[in-house]
């Protein structure tokens, strides 16, 4: 019996033990395989909805969590997650995307010729999900009230009209363009320009649109790399408000290409908004003086300036603001750029020849819209682009940029690498020969701004010194004597060693090897001589908004800036 007992009592160990590894590894096992199939499910998808926004002509993006209380524009119902089209505004649940696609129509930014010329358009009504506080135009009440799809909106004039007022004759009413109209390249006017040119007429000049005489289409300009990476989010609301055309990404495309839609719009009327940094805006005037040397000088656009950058001091040079995060509303910066002057702004060469009885390498030329400077500040910038270069994931917020900025000003404060300038280097303003005191830099300035918001050349304002202008053909070159000294100038507790004021500007290099920059593209330069000179003027707009302290000084010069381009216009 014992015996009997004891191979039961091993039995159900046995069987005990076997059950707890089973269930363990259950218990392992089929998370796994519920990830597994998950992530799967997951891919496959993802898959099906690229290949939808692949094929689709909306401009899709999908997101895990819309900003607003947002509704299904299919099935109706209240979506957390899904798709909307940055084009026309259209919001869809995921399940309802491939119906929608075939539901709903997206801007055209062309219409479909058919044969016949067209001189307007009716609206483009989507309905539901109209925006915050919008009226109805009809009865003027507030619209998107009630906590469901309803209410219309017009893709083009952007109006809004609640269900009961939508009547029969609002869905065959020719659209105005709203608002934006003299901004906004119509579907028609480019079917328009497109049949001409098959007909091998060029005469643009006679389809205006509206019948208007201030048509000023805009192009926008885009940099979605630009300091706070806000220029994803610019884009999709610029597409909503304009035509998707008029609207680039330049990390898809460049100016260059972009720029050739002037050349299907009237003459002198262009405007082209710019948003990044000072860097995208050069590359943008190195594209507008390309359109120069093939001879479209009459299709030249104004250039006005969304800062984006880290530094932006060409921005508030023009008016434009040190930077922006969004606290202004696309509409109000359309408007500022309707309202606009138009300004000159100098552009200069500068050429830097090597030293050196076999030196055969051509000399660097670039072009200079801020300023030169070589010193302490082209040392820290130097620095700071060498490491974004390593990691650009790091270099993504403008706060994150100066902060590293600071860090390298504060190192070379310590180290000094850039002492006994003044030994090293022989200056020439105009042909003249300039005695040097004790420096560590030298700065050649074009704009007032410099160091992202100091007005280098007036310093504190203790001393009567004429104020930099942008447009007199004259470069203001200022010393410093160390990065130290860069940071007291910069918080109005020092001044600039105030060297002069030139047409021409000659900086010799006569030993050693220095840090220095054009505009913020810095690199180390052995002995050489660096010739700067005047090259051209860019069409530029002025934006005469809220000034600060700082801005009111620079008043009077705008003025007569804006005065002397009317002359010579």
């Amino acid at each position: 019996m014992e015996g009997t007992e004891g191979r039961s009592g091993t039995a159900s160990s046995v069987i005990a033990d076997w059950s707890l590894v089973f269930w363990t590894l259950c218990a392992v096992i089929l998370p796994v395989l519920i990830t597994l199939w998950c992530s799967f499910q997951r891919s496959r998808r993802q898959v099906l909805i690229r290949d939808i926004f692949r094929k689709s002509k909306h401009d899709w993006h999908y997101t895990d969590l819309f900003g607003q209380p947002s509704y299904c524009c299919v099935c109706a119902q209240h979506i957390l997650q899904g798709a909307f089209c940055n084009c026309c505004g259209l919001r869809v649940s995921e399940g309802c995307l491939k119906k929608a696609d075939q539901l709903f129509l997206c801007k055209e930014i062309m219409m479909r010729s058919d044969g016949g010329a067209h001189s307007s358009m009716p609206h483009h009504w989507i309905r539901g999900n109209v925006p915050l506080c919008s009226c109805c135009m009809i009865c003027k009440q507030q619209c998107g009230t009630q906590p469901k799809l309803c209410d219309y909106r017009c893709v083009w004039c952007q109006h809004t009209v609640h269900d009961e007022c939508m009547m029969d004759c609002l869905k065959t009413e020719e659209c105005t363009f709203g608002e934006f109209r003299d901004l906004i390249i119509p579907p028609y006017y480019l079917s328009t320009i497109n049949q001409m040119r098959k007909d091998k007429r060029t005469n643009y000049e006679k389809v205006v649109p509206y019948c208007r005489k201030h048509w000023m289409p805009v192009i926008i300009l885009a940099n979605t790399r630009s300091g706070n990476n806000m220029g994803e989010t610019l884009l999709g609301e610029f597409k909503i408000l304009l035509n998707p055309v008029q609207v680039f990404d330049l990390s898809k495309i460049t100016p260059a290409k972009a720029l050739q839609l002037c050349t299907l719009l009237p003459c002198n009327a262009v405007r082209v908004l710019v948003c990044g940094g000072d860097g995208t805006v050069g590359w943008v005037l190195d594209a507008i003086d390309e359109m120069k040397i093939k001879g479209q000088e009459r299709y030249i656009p104004q250039v006005a300036i969304l800062p984006l950058g880290t530094g932006n001091d060409l921005s508030n040079t023009l008016g434009w603001g040190a930077g922006y995060a969004g606290e202004v509303p696309v509409e109000q910066i359309l408007r500022n750029v309707m309202e606009a002057d138009g300004i000159k702004l100098d552009r200069w060469k500068v050429q830097v020849t090597n030293k050196g009885y076999y030196n055969l390498r051509k000399p660097k030329v670039f072009t200079m819209n801020n300023y030169f400077s070589i010193g302490p500040d082209a040392l820290m910038a130097l620095n700071f682009h060498a490491h974004r270069e390593k990691t650009p994931s790091l270099f993504s917020s403008r706060i994150i940029n100066k902060a590293v900025y600071f860090f390298y000003g504060t190192k070379d404060c310590l180290v000094q690498e850039c002492k006994d300038l003044n030994k090293k280097v022989e200056l020439e303003l105009d042909g003249e020969r300039i005695e040097l005191p004790n420096l560590e830099g030298i700065i050649v300035l074009n704009i007032g701004y410099w160091g992202g918001g100091c007005r280098l050349w007036e310093g504190m304002g203790d001393e009567p010194y004429p104020l930099a202008r942008h447009d007199d053909g004259l470069l203001e070159v200022v010393g410093v004597h160390g990065s130290f000294h860069c940071a007291q100038i910069q918080v109005k507790l020092a001044n600039p060693v105030r060297l002069g004021q030139a047409h021409t500007v000659r900086l010799i290099l006569k030993s050693s090897k220095m840090p220095m920059q054009v505009d913020g593209e810095p690199w180390a330069q052995g002995p050489c001589t660096v010739t700067i000179t005047h090259k051209t003027h860019a069409l530029m707009l002025y934006h005469s908004g809220e000034q600060t302290d700082d801005d009111a000084s620079s008043t009077s010069e705008q003025d007569h800036v804006r005065e002397q381009t009317d002359e010579d216009i």
